[in-house]
């Protein structure tokens, strides 16, 4: 046999090697799980600002279903657990799981850039005639319940104490609290233009934030399309007062559908 035929023999790592080796193989099953379930499934966000109050608080983090309409191709090839990018590429559905209904609160690409994450309520869906007037939002035609409650007191993103008016609305049978007035902000209908109808195109949605004069939202901006759209949001599993600087413990894994005080 000639010498060039030889091979040798495969050796055991030792020292460091034989650590690391062990190391990878122990967790890499339960890293590459946890990245998938991320990109593909769930995935949490922080709130940053007001416009969801009184449903979602400045500091709430919140748990959004990836799955909730389909399966989609991620944003960018880095769209991966802490590996934002602003480099976008095309997206597409591998699986079809449906549509987003009206009162789904979603998270999804800010529209006019979409390296930007943003969460809203859908208030009409493609095909819905919308208007909205003082506030008061009409769908084909017909007003949408709502009724005054209260006075409501929140903080806003400078930590200042407003009182808003607080309002149960029913859209399309769900029942939520949204406020105006707050901060004396004044509604932002420039789009549609206060009282115009508009009909939401196919693949798209039109959202606006619980806190309606103070949310930058289709009323700005236009709407969002299903290839946005990065999933819905069910429920806050944590949430940190940082004007307190305290946690909010009675807030931790509260559902975002069911009504409370």
């Amino acid at each position: 046999m000639s010498s060039t035929d030889l091979i040798d023999e495969e050796k055991p790592a030792t020292g460091m090697g034989a650590w690391f080796m062990e190391v990878l193989r122990t967790w890499m099953p339960a890293i590459l799980a946890v990245l998938l379930i991320r990109t593909f499934i769930f995935e949490p966000f922080r709130i940053p600002s007001g416009s969801m109050i009184p449903t979602l608080l400045i500091g709430d983090h919140v748990v959004v279903n990836k799955a909730s309409y389909g399966l989609w191709v991620p944003y960018t090839l880095v769209e991966v657990p802490f590996m934002e990018s602003a480099w976008i590429v095309p997206r597409f559905e591998l699986l079809d799981l449906g549509d987003p209904a009206r009162g789904d609160i979603i998270v999804f690409r800010f529209p006019e850039n979409e390296a930007l994450n943003y969460i809203k309520r859908v208030v009409a869906i493609p095909g819905d005639k919308i208007q909205v007037k003082n506030n008061q939002i009409f769908l084909n035609g017909v007003a949408q319940e709502r009724k005054y409650l209260d006075r409501y007191e929140s903080i806003d993103d400078s930590c200042n104490v407003t009182s808003t008016k607080r309002y149960l609305e029913n859209l399309d049978g769900l029942e939520h609290h949204n406020l105006t007035n707050a901060g004396g902000g004044g509604p932002l209908a420039n789009w549609p233009r206060d009282g115009s109808e508009f009909t939401v195109p196919a693949g798209n949605v039109f959202v606006m934030g619980d806190n309606r004069d103070n949310s930058e939202d289709g009323r700005r901006w236009g709407t969002v399309r299903y290839d946005q759209i990065k999933g819905k949001a069910h429920f806050v599993w944590f949430s940190w007062d940082s004007c307190e600087q305290k946690v909010r413990a009675n807030r931790f894994f509260k559902s975002l559908y069911k009504l409370t005080e």
